[in-house]
Order: C-alpha cells, then structure tokens, then sequence
C-alpha cells in the first residue's frame, strides 16, 4: 500500500477504534466495567480512572461491585458515579460500592439503538471527511509534483475502497450492537 493511502488508513482506523470504545460504553442491560471507563475519581489531587483506585468485579449478571483500595476512596468513587451519565445510583455499604443494572424497558432500548446509529453516523462522516482530505491533497499533488493522472486515479481509487472497507466496518459495528441492546 502507499504511504500516501497509509495515513488515510490509520485516520480512519482511529475512527473505528473511537467507536468502539464509544461502544463498549453503552450499558445493555448486563453488567459491563466497560461503562466506568470514563469516570474520574479524585485520588490525592488527581483525576484517576476508577479501575485504577479499585478492584472491579462483576458477582452477577446486571451488578458491577467496586472495591476500593483505600477505604477512605468509597465516598469519592460514589460521587464520582453519581455526577457521572451512566445513570444508575451506587449502593456503599462501607466496604464497597455496588451498581445494580435494572433491566432496560423496550423504550430504553429503542433510544440506546437511536444513540448507536446516531455514533455511527457521525463516524461515517467522520470516515466521508478523511477521504474528502485525502483525495484534495492527492488533485494538490498533481499540480506541483511530476505525478501522472493515472497515478492521481489509482490513489483516489484506494482510497475510496479504503473508505468502503471502514463504512462497513461501521455498519456491522453498530448492527451487533444494536442487536445486543434489542436481546431482552
């Protein structure tokens, strides 16, 4: 592959990996550490991630219990979740925080679908901007370097299969999770 197209792939693979994670964030219905992810806890000063101040572990299907390393971390872990969006109250019983996940009504689940085709809408753009960028730098080429029209057409054609290739990606990304999030 060129190292012209090579750039483009990386850029759009970020992407992917931006959704992904964005992704593993969406609560459906189970327990997933996944969803503390973003939650900053105040740790002597410094905003550290919640996996990092404690031991997380799932007993159950729909609970994520937090064990904090220092028990003096529980208040902080609490507020901590509960300013965060993921939307469920903490339960501290001195010695760790658990989260229950009720189950998600049909309703809950049709919006958590919405806001998953919605990310992989905007990743989509995201993905149609990079190829966008790529094929402007590509027609700049042909005016200054000694570079064949032909060579100029085989670029943008790499790149238009490059950005099919991560546009199904994407696609198949958000109908597994999507299907995820519909399986009561």
């Amino acid at each position: 592959m060129d190292d012209r197209i090579m750039e483009y792939d990386s850029k759009m693979q970020k992407t992917i990996d931006h959704l992904n994670s964005d992704l593993m964030t969406i609560r459906a219905g189970r327990a997933n550490p996944h969803v503390l992810d973003k939650i900053k806890v105040d740790y002597y000063g410094t905003p550290t991630p919640v996996q990092q101040v404690g031991n997380i572990s799932i007993p159950e299907a729909r609970m994520i219990q937090i064990q904090p390393w220092e028990k003096s971390l529980l208040k902080d872990i609490e507020k901590a979740i509960q300013v965060s969006d993921i939307g469920i109250n903490p339960t501290n019983d001195g010695n760790v925080i658990r989260l229950v996940f009720p189950e998600l009504t049909e309703e809950r689940r049709k919006e958590l679908v919405k806001d998953i085709k919605k990310k992989g809408e905007a990743d989509k753009v995201a993905i149609r901007n990079i190829r966008r960028d790529g094929n402007d730098a590509f027609k700049k080429l042909s005016k200054s370097d000694d570079i064949s029209e032909d060579q100029i057409k085989q670029l943008e054609d790499e790149l238009q299969k490059l950005t099919d290739k991560y546009i199904k990606q994407v696609d198949q990304m958000v109908e597994e999770k999507s299907k995820e999030i519909l399986t009561v």
